[in-house]
């Protein structure tokens, strides 16, 4: 009985996880060939699109951590059997998403040239960034409204809505990629302008797909519902999305701080070095989206189960999420082996670049173990609520112990980009253990929300 209740179990993850893996992997996968795209333009405009990607993730802060808080309080509900509250988070949610994007979005294109001048802008990227974040930071709203949407539909068991919207948007991102960079079929080669209008337009078509999955009668987040039962959005539901996110936002920000400090001291390096570190961020993000899958799996699995009042369920869930997630950070690693050099050929021709690259590779197949499990340990705990301990872990590692190493091992030891990846390894070590033992001790199944 045993065994069948944990393939029953296992069966439920597996069918949770893989429309989120391949979701938060597609996702990442389109920013690397975003990025594989634009090399063509030259060094420099890997460089350029590299300086964006901080200050893009710090306004997304807000909108990512009420994310995590709808998918995980839409999940307990679901667990609960409250389908009508389940409805108010997600209309309240989009509300405030709505109406915070508008402002946080006007607010970085007014201030974009000096927040690119922050991320260690050189002559040779400071216009061409700036060009490329204000473009993408206009076409915001479609985004976030997005990612609310499918926030809300992965918490309430449904992932493969939210695959579904960011395979093809992704798609439709690559598409228009190749007809503006360089110009193909008649359309103009824009460049860089071209690249950021693509990733707009693909986000454009997930935001229209997302509100198209909320008009299914049967849909358990649901427009019809919505309307037939009058749900209103309300302040009470967003004061409880906003104590939840709150800690996720200061978790992530402190995150961010430490990224940011990464790639301001990687663009000091020199426009190779920067160009290769943000390649390597991005087979990074790579590994990361597959960790970030299974924590969606778990988030949702571990709301629900703890909603049922089933808390030994929950734990089940988070055991079986984490021992998916090594088998998963085994592969990538493997493959890093034998074809680390070759990604980064896709890339450049340089053979300095290029042995700069294997470097990065390598630290990366060791990163990935670590990474994938704190990353599936964090899911298991935010869905438990205990937002609190994972915000600290993060203020810990990320703007102490990260920004701490990448100081001492360039500025005191001058390490360059060795440096700079042990400050990225001892950052994702000291989450593993702290998320690890918080997860082991057990309290997290207690916690109400």
């Amino acid at each position: 009985m045993e065994k069948e209740s944990t393939a029953a179990l296992l069966k439920e993850t597996l069918r949770m996880a893989w429309p989120a893996v391949l979701e938060s992997f597609f996702i990442s996968l389109a920013g690397m060939i975003d990025t594989l795209m634009v090399s063509s333009l030259g060094t420099y405009a890997v460089a350029a699109v590299g300086l964006t990607v901080q200050p893009k993730f710090i306004s997304l802060a807000v909108f990512l951590s009420v994310n995590i808080a709808v998918s995980a309080l839409v999940a307990r509900r679901r667990g609960q059997g409250e389908q009508k509250e389940a409805n108010r988070i997600l209309l309240t949610a989009v509300y405030f998403t709505a109406a915070a994007c508008i402002v946080i979005s006007c607010a970085t294109v007014l201030f974009s040239s000096q927040i690119i001048s922050l991320c260690g802008s050189g002559p040779d990227t400071h216009d061409p960034a700036v060009l490329y974040f204000n473009i993408i930071q206009e076409g915001m709203l479609f985004n976030v409204i997005s990612l609310v949407i499918n926030a809300a539909q992965r918490g309430s068991g449904n992932t493969r809505i939210a695959m579904t919207t960011n395979v093809t948007s992704s798609l439709i991102n690559i598409l228009f990629n190749y007809l503006l960079i360089e110009g193909h079929f008649g359309f103009p080669a824009l460049g860089l302008k071209g690249a950021a209008i693509a990733t707009v337009l693909g986000t454009v078509v997930a935001a229209l797909l997302s509100i198209h999955s909320l008009f299914r009668p049967q849909g358990y987040l649901s427009i019809f519902l919505i309307a037939r039962e009058k749900i209103q959005a309300s302040m009470e539901v967003l004061v409880s999305i906003l104590k939840f996110a709150v800690n996720l936002f200061l978790e992530n920000i402190a995150m961010r701080i430490g990224f940011v400090y990464t790639a301001v001291i990687a663009a000091g390096l020199g426009t190779n070095a920067f160009a290769a570190h943000n390649v390597g961020m991005n087979i990074l993000g790579l590994t990361f989206s597959l960790g970030d899958g299974m924590q969606s799996a778990a988030v949702a699995l571990i709301g629900r189960s703890l909603g049922e009042e089933k808390p030994e369920k929950a734990r089940r869930y988070g055991n079986l999420c984490q021992r998916t997630g090594l088998v998963i950070a085994f592969c990538v690693s493997v493959l890093l082996l034998v074809f680390g050099r070759k990604i980064f050929g896709l890339f450049f021709q340089d053979e300095e670049v290029l042995d700069m690259g294997v470097l990065i590779t390598r630290y990366i197949m060791i990163i990935d173990f670590f990474q994938i499990s704190q990353v599936i340990y964090a899911g298991a705990l935010r869905g438990a609520g205990d937002v609190r301990y994972t915000m600290r872990v993060a203020l810990i590692a990320a703007a102490v112990i990260r920004t701490g190493v990448t100081f001492l091992l360039t500025s005191v030891i001058p390490m360059g980009l060795s440096g700079i990846w042990m400050g990225v390894l001892a950052d994702q070590l000291c989450r593993f253990v702290l998320f690890s033992l918080r997860f082991r001790q057990g309290d997290w199944v207690s916690l109400r929300i």
